[in-house]
């Protein structure tokens, strides 16, 4: 069962998403926060697995909430779901431990395979703004030398490949015949030498510098 927190300051979006996550088997939605201050506090007695997070919110938006939350509950996962496709926001919230990016206007559908991919361990970034990420990304690789490749080992770089495509542990074990407990060593090396939090930054850095 996957537990999911709804952070959102419109009570009709939150009792909306409630109702619609409340018939998905697999999911329970274990509680509900109105801004990001009030997310942050509410974490550690709800303990959800995933946090749908808006992002433009009073006391303390989504960005802000995201970076508390990650850095005190660093096994939770954020899954930004919001009205804002603006590339500065989508950039923001990815640097600030976010896992994935999902418009709300998104189908039902999609909404549910991205919490399911995110509490798997997947990065989902909706197919609308992918493309403006990926630019910004790309127009930061030609300002800069790639280092990636050299810091790590061959191995390293055929997982963090994998993992910049979205893959989750399980995927990238079955893709390269390794064990789920290797892949997971793998992954906390590779977070370790790129100096990122997180797989979701590390996959960043793999498209950005050309290896996913």
């Amino acid at each position: 069962m996957i537990r999911v927190m709804i952070v959102d300051d419109q009570e009709v979006v939150r009792e909306g998403l409630r109702a619609i996550l409340g018939t998905v088997p697999g999911i329970e939605v274990v509680g509900v926060a109105g801004n990001g201050a009030e997310a942050v506090e509410r974490v550690a007695t709800l303990q959800p697995e995933v946090v749908l997070m808006d992002l433009n919110m009073p006391i303390m938006n989504g960005v802000e909430a995201t970076r508390a939350l990650r850095a005190a509950h660093p096994e939770v996962k954020v899954l930004v779901l919001t009205t804002y496709d603006a590339e500065e926001w989508v950039l923001d919230a990815v640097r600030a431990g976010a896992s994935g990016y999902l418009l709300k206007d998104a189908p039902r559908e999609r909404l549910i395979d991205a919490i399911k991919g995110t509490a798997e361990g997947r990065s989902h970034v909706d197919p609308a703004v992918a493309g403006d990420l990926l630019a910004r990304v790309a127009v930061s690789a030609a300002a800069e030398p790639s280092t990636v490749a050299a810091s790590l080992s061959d191995r390293e770089l055929d997982v963090l490949r994998l993992l910049g495509n979205g893959m989750s542990n399980a995927g990238i074990a079955e893709q390269l015949f390794l064990s789920e407990g290797t892949v997971r060593n793998y992954v906390s090396s590779i977070l370790t030498k790129l100096q990122v939090d997180d797989r979701t930054q590390a996959a960043v850095l793999a498209v950005r510098h050309g290896l996913a």
